[in-house]
């Protein structure tokens, strides 16, 4: 049989060459797949390094491709008279179905390989992922294979090759019809899915993607299965005598029938069967990833994830939410019963959208829809909440969507890494509800609370009732722990000098004092163990049992992974108002933006540290362009270091200002300075420039017919350096996830080798080699003086770092210096008041205070060299360029704050899939080259496929004439 099948084959690709027409066929359709690729589709507009391009397109071309090669398969059978004697020939018909079959894919299969070198161009301009390109291949042969089974079984039907083309066109077009979004925009969520279960250009679409699901071949295969049936039982039919019919006849009508309900039943069989796929992608970016997997195994109480889509919605929206939906599904089979999955049209029950407006607060937004006949106004729903037990998360459709502006009336919207926004809702969601349960359930290992406690009477009477107190809430604990929490104290003076020594040199413990002049010293330090790991337990400033339990509960909190982790911003106060001219009073730095960020996965609170302390449940300090900062605010960023936590910088030299129109920078004292040399880290007084930049809306001045007119313009603007390839670090997880980042207005940043020569530093954010720097406060490009950066290079070029941390152990800057926060026991009479008030003023409480002299290995400095990457303002400045909100900025921040909190879950969810997909920036300036080079590449592809075909003919003669030799044919 396979050497009849292929006899057959081979005879129909000969008679395919015979004709001229076979040349013209594949050099149209390469001809056309090089002009969609490049103009149509506009690949190098796209900067996108995949071959999305190619294929988007591959199930319309198919149709007229394969239409065209089928035309004559049957058609000229018949025109010609010889389907009769084929008929007669005792061969089966099966055989010749088969081996037209297998001849019309060879062609195919060849018009394919003619288009390889698109892929391979790719290839050399960016960083191409091949496999889903592999994935693409074949389906494009699966969906070809459909195609060519109804181009046969139609042409099996007429005599005339116009007829064939034209009704295969039609047959193929229906098909590719039924999923496309036009059809699909006039039905409702579930029907449009059903339409799209169907359509052949939907079910391709999925498979460019990377995905290769099992449903989607079967559904070709059964597409096929179901034609060729069709095919072989109408050249049976032909065999059978007309004038009486014969048992037979009914049983070859039954097994067709058969075979065709068998071929359709098994695809809806299979669409229950959602787990076998496989993610070619680099990365899996579509399939569920370990660390949400994780999230979902700490599930003890049913989960819920419920989406609110409408059915009449945005057209932009309506092809994402079968997307989301089924992202959603695999969430529920992921979590082996534990999540429960729901999908609601408000709109069509009013019960439901009154509780979603009530709990939730999910109103409808209002979408303008239009067609070609009239514009409308659609309220639609697109929201997901995740409900566990009492706590619960909502996420819009800006949480769950990008935009994208591609031109003035052309705007690409896809989903924003939907996997990273719900599993780190599910995140919160889970660590709240447990946040208000048991504090040990998550504790995987045992800790040991030590207390340094003087003597009593050496102890002030407060701290000594304090003590008492303290140890009443530990004896609770170690009741409630089963066993995980026990406690000791010691008394360092008792210990002597070898305790003494211990906790100074492992935890920069030195003796405290209640006031500045009180000759009496003493110990009172606090300390959580667990292994090698120790969390200091700060001294709370309402010395009572409730404030101490707050104040131990967030230390052990910090072992466990599973409750939210507290962050404290610190931002610049804002300016004091002008009673006389409000409306002229500037806003000042605002980072709204950055606390609903950091927002999504932690809790955030705002802090002056005016007291000098920080608050004892804050996991990570954050200060935003701190200003002026006093003495306490800076011990109580040194002495939360000092206790072995992280302090994020974002902070510079210099500061911008946009007002009234005009662009200037300034001075900006953050009175950080000091402190950072001691650590070794100084940030230069000057700012970077660099060639490779960012747009920036800027108001440029020209003379218009001697009228001096200002307008805003789009332009390179070298203070904005753009961070991308090499100048993100990716190793350490803190860019996961963000392929370019822009940091605006900064200054350079060095660790002194020497000073951290035992800590370990890493640089994470470096300009490109042909940066400068300057120490002008002048901003403004002139392109009339300075050529086209509008900006004067300077002769030094090199690469800055603009952002870096450093982890290790620090010694305090307050070491050997009398605590700010001491202050002396009588204080002077006020001038402003009489003396017999003063008298009558109560005697102030002491402070107890003492300086934390060393930190442990876990302290960790991370200092982004920028004042403004970060505020309000600036995002929305660079967002401008965009059409969209820049959020990578934000995203780099939260990203800093989730490595030190060390939630690498999210980082690796949202690092998943973004890789860098961009061309070469010398890509786009020789797209001429590379758009002749594969026009090139075809012409030379036709030659090869014309110089085979004619050296296999040559190799058939040759063979004919040896056989008429030896006598035999």
């Amino acid at each position: 049989m396979q050497h009849k099948v292929i006899l057959i084959a081979k005879k129909e690709i000969a008679r395919f060459f015979a004709s001229p027409a076979a040349f013209i066929f594949f050099g149209a359709f390469l001809a056309v797949t090089l002009f969609i690729f490049f103009w149509v589709e506009t690949f190098f507009a796209r900067n996108i390094s995949d071959a999305r391009p190619l294929f988007d397109w591959m199930p319309v071309l198919l149709i007229f491709l394969v239409a065209a090669l089928t035309m004559r398969s049957w058609s000229e059978e018949k025109r010609s008279g010889t389907l009769e004697f084929l008929l007669t020939e005792p061969v089966s018909p099966l055989y010749y179905v088969l081996g037209k079959f297998l001849a019309c894919m060879a062609l195919v299969g060849i018009a394919l390989l003619l288009t390889l070198p698109l892929p391979f161009t790719i290839s050399l301009l960016g960083n191409l992922d091949w496999w889903p390109v592999f994935g693409a291949y074949l389906a494009t042969l699966f969906l070809a294979g459909a195609y060519t089974a109804i181009g046969l079984t139609v042409s099996a039907r007429s005599d005339n090759q116009i007829v064939s083309l034209i009704t295969t066109v039609l047959v193929c077009s229906l098909f590719y019809l039924l999923g496309s979004d036009t059809l699909t925009q006039l039905f409702g969520n579930r029907a449009g899915e059903l339409f799209k279960l169907l359509g052949s250009g939907s079910r391709f679409t999925s498979i460019t993607r990377g995905v290769i699901d099992v449903r989607d071949l079967y559904y070709y295969l059964s597409i096929i299965g179901i034609f060729l049936s069709l095919n072989l039982y109408f050249l049976e039919s032909g065999r059978w005598a007309t004038e009486s019919p014969h048992t037979a006849h009914g049983r070859w009508r039954l097994l067709i029938l058969l075979l065709i309900a068998n071929f359709a039943a098994a695809n809806v069989w299979l669409q229950k069967v959602g787990w076998a796929r496989a993610d070619l992608t680099e990365g899996r970016i579509y399939s569920i990833s370990d660390a949400t997997r994780l999230y979902l195994e700490q599930l003890q109480e049913p989960l819920l994830i419920r989406g609110y889509f409408s059915a009449k919605t945005h057209p932009l929206l309506a092809p994402l939410v079968p997307q989301l939906r089924d992202l959603i599904l695999e969430y529920q089979v992921a979590s082996r019963g534990k999540v429960r999955a729901e999908f609601i049209d408000p709109l069509e029950h009013p019960d439901l959208e009154e509780e979603a407006g009530q709990k939730y607060g999910i109103k409808p937004v209002p979408f303008q829809v239009a067609d070609k006949y009239q514009a409308s106004l659609v309220n639609s729903y697109f929201d997901v909440v995740i409900q566990y037990g009492d706590q619960y998360q909502v996420l819009g459709f800006r949480d769950l969507i990008e935009v994208k502006a591609m031109s003035e009336s052309q705007m690409d919207v896809e989903l924003r890494n939907p996997e990273y926004e719900i599993t780190r809702s599910i995140k919160k969601v889970l660590y709240e509800y447990q946040g208000s349960g048991d504090l040990f359930a998550e504790l995987k290992n045992k800790i040991q609370f030590i207390g340094y406690f003087s003597p009593d009477k050496r102890l002030p009477q407060m701290l000594i009732e304090f003590r008492t107190q303290a140890a009443s809430v530990l004896d609770e604990l170690k009741t409630k722990s089963s066993g995980k929490f026990n406690y000791e104290f010691l008394d360092p003076d008792a210990g002597g000098a070898e305790l003494t020594k211990e906790i100074s040199e492992q935890y920069g413990f030195r003796p405290m004092r209640a006031g500045l002049f009180d000759p009496n010293t003493f110990y009172f330090y606090m300390v959580l163990k667990s292994g090698d790991q120790s969390i200091q337990v700060p001294l709370t400033e309402d010395l009572n049992k409730e404030s101490f339990r707050r104040s131990l509960e967030a230390a052990l909190k910090r072992y466990s992974s599973g409750f939210l982790k507290t962050v404290a911003l610190l931002t610049p106060a804002p300016p004091e108002a002008n009673p006389y001219m409000p409306q002229m009073q500037p806003p000042g730095k605002e980072f709204q933006l950055l606390q609903e960020k950091l927002g999504e996965n932690h809790k955030v609170t705002t802090v002056n540290l005016d007291k000098g302390l920080v608050p004892e449940d804050i996991d990570l300090l954050l200060l935003a362009a701190p200003k002026a900062l006093n003495e306490k605010q800076l011990f109580a960023v040194d002495q939360f270091l000092m206790k072995g936590g992280t302090v994020i910088l974002s902070t510079s030299p210099f500061e911008s200002n946009l007002e009234n129109g005009s662009l200037n920078a300034g001075k900006y004292d953050s009175g950080l300075g000091a402190w950072l040399e001691h650590f070794g880290i100084r940030i230069g007084d000057s700012m970077i420039l660099d060639p490779q930049n960012a747009k920036l809306p800027i108001p440029i001045t020209r003379n218009v017919g001697g009228f001096r007119v200002q307008e805003i313009r789009m332009v390179e603007y070298p203070y904005f350096v753009d961070v991308r390839g090499e100048g993100l670090n990716e190793g350490e997880g803190l860019s996961s996830g963000i392929e370019q980042v822009t940091i605006d207005w900064a200054s350079p940043v060095e660790a002194d080798a020497q000073k951290n020569k035992e800590r370990r530093v890493v640089e994470f954010l470096k300009s490109t080699q042909e940066a400068w720097t300057s120490d002008s406060t002048q901003v403004l490009p002139d392109f009339r003086l300075n050529g086209p950066l509008g900006f004067v290079p300077a002769e030094e070029r090199k690469s800055y770092t603009m952002g870096l941390s450093v982890e290790g152990r620090f010694d305090s800057f307050f070491k050997g210096k009398a605590s700010p926060l001491l202050s002396a026991d009588k204080q002077a009479a006020s001038p402003d008041k009489p003396a017999d008030q003063e008298e009558d003023k109560k005697e102030p409480a002491p402070v107890i205070a003492g300086t934390i002299e060393k930190s442990p290995e876990s302290a960790r400095i991370i200092v982004f060299a920028s004042n403004e990457f970060l505020s309000d303002q600036t995002i929305r400045l660079a967002s401008s360029a965009g059409g969209t909100l820049y959020t990578n900025s934000l995203d780099l921040a939260g990203n800093a704050v989730d490595w030190s909190l060390e939630d690498r879950g999210l980082l690796s969810i949202r690092g998943r899939g973004h890789f860098s997909r961009t061309l070469h920036p010398a890509a786009g300036q020789s797209q001429s080259f590379w758009e002749y080079l594969n026009y090139g590449f075809a012409m030379i592809g036709l030659l090869l496929v014309y110089f085979a075909y004619r050296y296999s003919c040559t190799r058939a003669e040759l063979h004919y004439h040896e056989v008429l030799e030896n006598g035999g044919l």
